[in-house]
C-alpha cells in the first residue's frame, strides 16, 4: 500500500476523554471546536493560515462574541479534521488509501486551497493520489470502496469516477502485463473453469484472464454495477470472464439460507437484479451462464420479489438452457414453476421444429431427449406431486422425446408408492 507522510514536527494532540482532543502547546488555546461529538482546544494562527472556511467562520464566531465553533456536517467527521488539523500545525500525519477519501473531502470542506497557502493540503493530496493511489491497483479499490460512505462529497471531487476509470483501465490491460499484485484464491474446475492457465511456454506465474474477480467483488452492489458496466461497454473483455465475476459476485454477497435473504430481501432484490441486468447475453440470451446458475437466480428472485420482467427473462433463459439442468437443480422449485418452463421450453422447441432446417439439428443434438429424461427422472424424484400435477407435467413431453418409456415408467412406480 502506498502512503504519503506530511509535516514533520512531532504529533502533540492529546486527548482528555473520548471526546475532547487539545493541542499540547506553550499558547492557551484561544479557539474551541466541536465536531460532531468530539471537542477540540486548538489555537486560532495555525488554522486560519490554511483554511479560508476557518476564517470565515472565527470572524462570525467572533461578531457573537465566542471563541466556540460548532461544525456538523465535516465530511470524514472528527477524525478527517483531525488530520487537517494536524496538518494547519505541521505536525507528522499520514495518509494512505483508508483515510484519503475523507481527509480529501474534508480539505475542501475546510477550503484549504492554494489562495490559502501554497502547497496547501488539497493539492498535496491531488498530487498524492495522481502519481500514488491511481498507479495502484489495490489502493484504487480500496480508495473505491471509501467513496460510498462519503457521497456526494466524494461524487462531486470527481474521486468516484477517478477511481472507476484507475479500476476498469487495470481490467482491461493485456493480463501478460500486468506488474502489480492482485487477490486470485479460487479454485475453479469443470465447467466452471472459464479461463486457461496454460500459454505455449509454460511459466511458473502465469497471469488469468480472471485476476481482477476477486477483488472487484469486494465492492458493494453499486459501484460493482459501474464498473462492470464499463468493462461490458468497452467490448475488449472476455463475455465468459464477465458471467464468471457476476457468478462469483452472487457467491460472495447472496447468502445461502432463506431466513437470511428474506430478512434483507431489499437489498438482495437490488443484488438480483443487477446481476441479471449485466449478465452477459448474445440478443435476449444469456449464453456464458450456466442453467444451474440461472435457476438459483430465479429461485432467489422469486423469494426477494424481485421485478416480474427479472422473473420471466431469468425463465425464458432457463428454458433455453434446459438440457444442461440436473434434476437437483430443479428440485429448489416449486412444481408450478417447474411445469412454466418446460411450457417454455416445449413452446419454443416447437417454433424450431417447424422450420425443417432446424429441426434436424435439434434433435440430431439430443435436446429433447435430454429434457425428456430429465423431466421424467424429476417425477421419479419429486416427492410432493399431486395426481393432476403429475399428470400435466409428463405429458407436456412428447412421444419424440421418449423413444424410450423406461424413464416415465419409473417415474409412476416411484409415484404410486408414495401415493399408497
Amino acid at each position: 500500500m502506498k502512503f504519503m507522510k506530511l509535516g514533520s514536527k512531532p504529533d502533540t494532540f492529546e486527548s482528555d476523554g473520548k471526546f475532547v482532543k487539545y493541542a499540547v502547546s506553550d499558547l492557551d488555546s484561544d479557539v474551541t471546536i466541536h465536531v460532531g461529538d468530539v471537542t477540540f482546544h486548538l489555537h486560532k494562527f495555525p488554522l486560519l493560515s490554511k483554511s479560508n472556511r476557518m476564517q470565515r467562520l472565527v470572524i462570525e464566531a467572533s461578531e457573537e462574541e465566542t471563541n466556540v465553533i460548532t461544525i456538523l456536517d465535516m465530511p470524514g467527521g472528527h477524525k478527517a479534521f483531525e488530520i487537517c488539523a494536524k496538518f494547519c500545525y505541521g505536525m507528522t500525519v499520514t495518509l494512505n488509501a483508508y483515510n484519503i477519501t475523507a481527509v480529501r473531502c474534508a480539505a475542501e470542506y475546510l477550503e484549504m486551497t492554494e489562495d490559502a497557502d501554497r502547497g496547501n493540503l488539497i493539492y498535496k493530496i491531488e498530487v498524492f493520489l495522481n502519481s500514488g493511489i491511481f498507479r495502484s491497483w489495490k489502493d484504487s479499490i480500496i480508495v473505491l470502496q471509501t467513496t460510498r460512505s462519503l457521497l456526494p462529497w466524494s461524487e462531486d471531487l470527481k474521486l468516484v469516477c477517478r477511481c472507476m476509470d484507475s479500476v476498469s483501465a487495470k481490467i482491461l490491460v493485456n493480463p501478460e502485463t500486468i506488474t502489480w499484485s492482485y487477490t486470485h484464491n479460487r479454485k475453479l474446475s469443470g465447467p466452471d473453469k472459464i479461463v486457461e492457465y496454460h500459454r505455449e511456454k509454460r511459466e511458473e506465474n502465469v497471469i488469468p484472464k480472471d485476476w481482477w474477480v476477486e477483488d472487484v467483488c469486494e465492492l458493494d452492489i453499486d459501484m460493482f454495477e459501474r464498473v462492470m458496466s464499463v468493462v461490458k461497454s468497452s467490448g475488449r473483455m472476455n463475455n465468459g470472464v464477465i458471467a464468471e465475476a457476476l457468478r462469483y459476485y452472487v457467491a460472495r454477497w447472496l447468502p445461502e439460507s432463506m431466513e437470511s435473504l428474506t430478512a434483507e430481501a431489499s437489498s438482495n432484490k437490488h443484488l438480483v437484479e443487477t446481476v441479471v441486468f449485466l449478465l452477459p447475453r448474445v440478443n435476449r440470451a444469456m449464453s456464458y451462464s450456466s442453467c444451474s446458475f440461472l435457476l438459483k437466480l430465479l429461485k432467489v428472485s422469486i423469494l426477494v420479489g424481485a421485478d416480474g420482467t427479472v422473473q420471466e427473462d431469468l425463465v425464458e433463459n432457463v428454458s433455453l438452457k434446459l438440457h444442461e439442468a440436473s434434476v437437483k437443480d430443479l428440485l429448489i422449485h416449486e412444481v408450478e414453476l417447474v411445469h412454466r418452463i418446460v411450457d417454455q421450453f416445449m413452446a419454443d422447441e416447437k417454433r424450431v421444429s417447424e422450420d425443417d432446417r432446424y429441426k434436424e439439428f435439434v434433435l440430431g443434438n439430443g435436446i429433447l431427449l435430454s429434457v425428456g429424461r430429465l423431466i421424467d427422472a424429476y417425477l421419479a424424484h419429486c416427492s410432493d406431486l399431486t395426481l393432476s400435477s403429475f399428470v400435466e407435467l409428463s405429458e407436456l413431453i412428447p412421444e419424440s422425446a421418449r423413444p424410450i418409456h423406461d424413464g416415465l415408467y419409473k417415474a409412476i412406480d416411484t409415484f404410486m408408492k408414495v401415493c399408497i
